[in-house]
């Protein structure tokens, strides 16, 4: 059952890694200068897909287009310690934070030893 469990883990995370790369982000160029052909400056920049918009307050075109995300950090994997009675999942995760920087912790089923594992940035 532990087993499965580890295994049902792990796919779930990379689900989230996979679903996080896949998604676009909004964002705005407010550099394009005065309003004056606004639009055209704007798809010529940023492509056909991209919303020009006039600001009037200061007159100044404003440009807002998909753009692709940062990558996220390299994740790593590393273990710690045993994981029993004493130090069960909640410790885990509290000694891989402690640990490591942005560090999460699990319990690990590793050749009839549970081992604690943690995945953090690197």
């Amino acid at each position: 059952m532990e087993r499965t469990t580890s295994l049902v883990f792990l796919v779930s995370l990379l689900i989230i890694f996979a679903s996080v790369l896949n998604q676009a982000h909004t964002c705005v160029d407010n550099s394009l200068g005065p309003c004056k052909n606004c639009d055209e400056r704007c798809k010529a920049k940023h492509g056909p897909l991209s919303v020009s918009k006039c600001n009037g307050g200061d007159g100044m075109c404003m440009c807002t287009y998909e753009c692709v995300p940062l990558l996220p950090a390299k994740v790593c994997l590393g273990a710690i310690d045993m994981c029993t009675d004493k130090c069960p999942l909640t410790c885990c995760d509290r000694l891989c934070a402690i640990k490591y920087k942005n560090g999460r912790g699990g319990c690990v089923d590793y050749l009839g030893y549970r081992m604690c594992t943690c995945e953090y940035s690197c």
